[in-house]
């Protein structure tokens, strides 16, 4: 950052009194420049059928990670509930009918300044398609998922945790956790 976004005055980095990290202060008007984390949220929609369950993946038409398979997600908008971004990024990405259940995963991604959140979803119907970002959208049960075509860590994490909480449930010893898990960049990996 460079200018203040209320003045357009150049900023300073520095530690504001009664703080204790560097941020971004204007010299002329004092604001201060907060940068937080960004929330990237989306859902994990589940199609049941004669016992068996499959998730909606949709491969990515932009880039990072063109061509690789996601959940459908992105980030969360100004004036939005993180149900609401759920429901409109499964719908911009996959075209399909979801009905919410409850939050289901939450990845903390220090390095790239992200908290992912993923809620559970019930498909309401098999009419979907590929939306702008999407290159196709398709349905996969977890013998089938592309695990080593995962466009993120987070989606890989996540999917982990619905497969082991799905067989639970239809071994009748469990239900659907709430997870949390930090994605740390290790030196040579290119993830995040």
């Amino acid at each position: 950052m460079k200018f203040c976004s209320e003045c357009a005055h150049p900023v300073e980095l520095l530690v504001p009194e009664g703080d204790n990290r560097p941020r971004y202060v204007c010299a002329q008007c004092a604001t201060i420049h907060y940068q937080n984390p960004k929330m990237v949220i989306g859902s994990i929609p589940i199609w049941e059928e004669a016992g068996e369950v499959a998730v909606l993946l949709c491969r990515r038409a932009i880039e990072p990670r063109y061509g690789k398979w996601t959940l459908p997600g992105g980030f969360m908008e100004n004036n939005e509930t993180t149900w609401a971004a759920a429901i409109r990024e499964t719908q911009e990405e996959s075209g399909a009918d979801v009905e919410l259940r409850t939050l289901f995963a939450l990845l903390n991604v220090p390095q790239v300044h992200q908290v992912h959140m993923f809620y559970l979803a019930r498909l309401k119907n098999l009419d979907f398609c590929a939306g702008e970002e999407s290159l196709e959208v398709r349905l996969f049960n977890h013998a089938d998922i592309p695990w080593d075509e995962l466009a993120f860590p987070t989606i890989r994490k996540t999917l982990k945790f619905f497969f082991e909480d799905y067989a639970k449930v239809q071994a009748g010893d469990g239900d659907y956790g709430f997870h949390t898990h930090d994605i740390i960049k290790r030196q040579n990996r290119p993830d995040f």
